[in-house]
């Protein structure tokens, strides 16, 4: 889940390896098209078809659930980080879905589910994204579903019913944002992209990176904070953003959207080279990476976990 800000999403027009409890998703760079799976594993649009079929069934669950009064049942690593009862039973219903329809796969989900599996498959899951959005009756919140066979994401689907967006990526496939296929933005100048991020929960962290974007802000058109990793990632893979980054995340928060940003053609990357992790997570066009990796290769040690 991921906590809300100021701003709601801009309007479109229709325009290494990892185990159960890894900090990261391995993502890689954009296959080659129609890549054959390895002998004996699924094909990346069978894993998607179901990834789409469960997160449009969860995301039913919960616009049901928000036709309601909700509140936060619990919190985690602060008082911002909230859990509500929809979250749980959001993750329960896909970890049922997926289970009757894969026994032997592997889970690993926000709220609690960590198996490893035996097929060779992992299934990486928010089942609500952007949880203070959700509270707050804002439409910035998704289900996140991705598939990992042999610790590469090669499936994912971001849908957000709320707001009428399903993103879907399948390795070597391409990315799609409502069946309209995904190229990301054509800026190739820092000072006129729109740039999205995310805060952490933590006082400390927050105010570490309300510094950054003090060195951010001015090499920059803008910035946008949406409040959902996810559906950052998919904005940024939409072109709606220019370039997206964000530290702190964990795999579920990143792995679905980091593949569609990917195979929208973007640089999707961490720090020095390294794969995306808790560390930072930057999706940005191949003419944009570099200048905003370097403006936050000097984060300050309160950003880092």
């Amino acid at each position: 889940m991921h906590d809300t800000g100021e701003d709601t999403a801009p309007t479109a027009s229709s325009a290494p390896t990892a185990s159960a409890v890894a900090t990261s998703a391995a993502v890689p760079e954009r296959a080659p098209a129609n890549r054959a799976p390895a002998a004996g594993r699924p094909r990346p649009a069978d894993l998607l078809a179901l990834a789409l079929d469960v997160a449009h069934e969860a995301g039913d669950l919960l616009l049901r659930g928000r036709s309601g009064d909700v509140v936060a049942e619990t919190t985690k690593t602060s008082p911002t980080d909230v859990v509500t009862a929809l979250d749980r039973a959001s993750e329960e219903l896909v970890a049922s879905r997926l289970r009757e329809a894969r026994p032997g796969d592997g889970l690993l989900g926000e709220e609690g589910a960590d198996d490893p599996g035996t097929s060779g498959v992992r299934w990486i899951v928010d089942p609500l994204d952007g949880t203070v959005n959700f509270l707050y009756n804002l439409p910035n919140w998704a289900v996140s579903i991705a598939a990992e066979v042999d610790g590469q994401v090669v499936a994912g689907v971001v849908h957000a019913p709320a707001l009428g967006v399903t993103y879907t990526a399948a390795l070597g496939d391409g990315s799609a944002r409502n069946g309209v296929p995904l190229s990301g933005s054509a800026v190739t100048d820092l000072a006129h992209a729109l740039v999205a991020t995310g805060f952490g929960y933590t006082v400390q962290r927050r105010i570490a990176q309300v510094t950054v974007l003090t060195r951010v802000v001015p090499r920059v058109r803008d910035i946008r904070r949406m409040g959902a990793a996810s559906l950052d990632l998919g904005a940024a893979a939409a072109g709606l953003v220019d370039a997206y980054y964000e530290r702190g995340l964990h795999p579920w928060d990143h792995a679905a959207g980091a593949l569609v940003a990917t195979e929208a053609g973007l640089r999707v990357g961490g720090l020095h080279g390294r794969p995306i992790s808790n560390d930072l997570v930057i999706a940005a066009p191949p003419a944009l990476f570099d200048a905003l990796h370097d403006l936050l290769a000097t984060d300050p040690p309160a950003d880092r976990d």
